[in-house]
């Protein structure tokens, strides 16, 4: 179960590397900005467990909703991740004082923790990470 957190954490990890690399991209060729092609991405070290802890409550919540069709787990994966996103960051935040991925900056957030915009990506993690759920297994096994 540790290495599988592990693996869970740092797949979260890179991921979210990567996805606010190529937003902060996006952002800047949509605003004709100068573009960064150093492609910054960023992430926190909170993160890391975060992920790890997500990612073994999601090989639960798979068992439990894999007969059902894709739109309706991508929905239940979306609400998962808002949930888990929302009550850590509040967690942090009420044990350091602040939210280190605070969105109270953006249009559409609720308290600052989470951002509505993002659904569609955390409705696609939660999809990839079945295919992902399925590798980790398998390294899992093999170490």
């Amino acid at each position: 179960m540790a290495l599988r957190f592990l693996l869970f954490g740092l797949f979260g990890w890179c991921t979210e590397i990567v996805f606010t690399a190529l937003y902060g991209l996006g952002e800047a060729l949509v605003a004709r900005r100068r573009v960064d092609w150093a492609l910054p991405g960023t992430s926190y070290l909170w993160m890391l467990p975060i992920y790890g802890g997500g990612g073994l409550l999601f090989e639960r919540a798979y068992a439990v909703v894999a007969e059902l069709p894709w739109p309706v787990r991508g929905g239940l994966y979306m609400i998962g991740c808002f949930v888990v996103e929302y009550t850590t960051g509040l967690a942090i935040k009420l044990v350091t004082g602040k939210i280190p991925w605070d969105y109270s900056h953006a249009r559409f957030h609720l308290h600052g923790l989470i951002r509505w915009d993002y659904a569609p990506a955390w409705f696609a993690f939660g999809l990839v990470l079945e295919k992902v759920m399925a590798w980790i297994h398998a390294i899992a096994q093999v170490l």
